[in-house]
């Protein structure tokens, strides 16, 4: 069985500038994997990659053994990529229960219009509220998303990802932002994603990463640095001295 996800001297120059070097990342089913490295290492351009939001300059991109490098990135949604981004994309005028019915509708090919076909209304909510409920969003689901704490919009996001039933999720440092009091929501639902997702968290809070990952690779320069379980990771002397740094893990 091949891994769910996987990269093959994948390479992106913007100009210049390399922001992907030659790199092959293998995401195994069912795994939490953490990608991680300093501020500009290119992690949220490797995820764009993987996406479909920017074309690599070399290399290809696996899904589940399908090539998908030419995808548009909607037809990897479809094909069960989703993310959430480090600044949300959500739509500020919806409720909760809004957005999510548009995925989930969208997803069971009802169209915007769902709520007008027979039967399709209570179908569409029922699993909106379960997915909700998952995220413990059903207190707020008729507000305002705009009118929301910001630790709520968070985890909104991360539900509208999951509402689309990917294969894989990737999660761009989705408790950035998030005020201290109400990180825990976030540690609490990145914990509680499902088993049968496999899941590539792109994270700076240490505290998640190592209560989270199973495998951890470290992304320099835009090249992979280094690779294996968290322990191995944590204790390598090449690590601590260009990112974790020798007092946070001494």
């Amino acid at each position: 069985m091949p891994p769910v996800l996987e990269t093959k001297g994948l390479e992106k120059n913007f100009g210049g500038i390399v922001a992907t070097d030659n790199v092959s990342l293998t995401v195994e089913r069912g795994a939490r994997h953490a990608l991680i490295g300093p501020n500009g290492a290119g992690k949220t351009t490797l995820i764009n990659l993987l996406t479909g939001v920017l074309r690599p300059t070399a290399g290809s991109i696996f899904l589940e053994g399908r090539d998908i490098t030419a995808l548009a990135p909607h037809q990897r949604v479809r094909l069960g990529i989703a993310r959430t981004f480090q600044i949300n994309q959500l739509f500020a005028k919806l409720t909760p229960l809004e957005t999510i019915g548009l995925a989930v509708s969208e997803r069971m090919e009802l169209g915007r219009q769902w709520w007008r076909l027979t039967g399709s209304k209570s179908i569409v909510i029922e699993e909106s509220v379960d997915v909700l409920a998952r995220f413990n969003l059903v207190d707020v689901m008729n507000e305002r998303t705009a009118t929301l704490p910001y630790g709520k919009q968070r985890l909104l996001e991360i539900a509208l990802a999951i509402a689309c039933r990917p294969h894989v999720l990737l999660l761009d440092e989705p408790a950035a932002g998030v005020p201290q009091a109400e990180r825990h929501g976030i540690l609490d639902a990145v914990a509680a994603l499902p088993s049968d997702v496999t899941v590539l968290l792109i994270e700076h809070d240490m505290d998640i990463v190592f209560s989270f990952a199973d495998r951890i690779s470290v992304l320099v320069n835009g090249a992979l640095f280094v690779e294996g379980a968290p322990e191995d990771v944590a204790a390598d002397p090449r690590v601590r001295a260009v990112y974790l740094g020798e007092e946070a893990h001494a």
